[in-house]
């Protein structure tokens, strides 16, 4: 019983791991930092918006 049910889970999900494993040369790298960077200077716009709006 327990062999017939979700035993092909594993295995199904392989390929799905294999896929976003792989490097792709032509991907848009950014940098971690950058992404920090940007929400942090992101979240001090809005904060200052909210300021001057009152």
């Amino acid at each position: 019983m327990s062999g017939s049910q979700g035993g092909g889970g594993l295995m199904s999900s392989a390929g799905l791991v294999r896929y976003f494993d792989a490097e792709d040369r032509n991907a848009i790298r950014i940098d971690p930092r950058t992404i920090v960077a940007f929400g942090v200077l992101f979240g001090v716009l809005v904060q200052v918006l909210n300021v001057v709006s009152l």
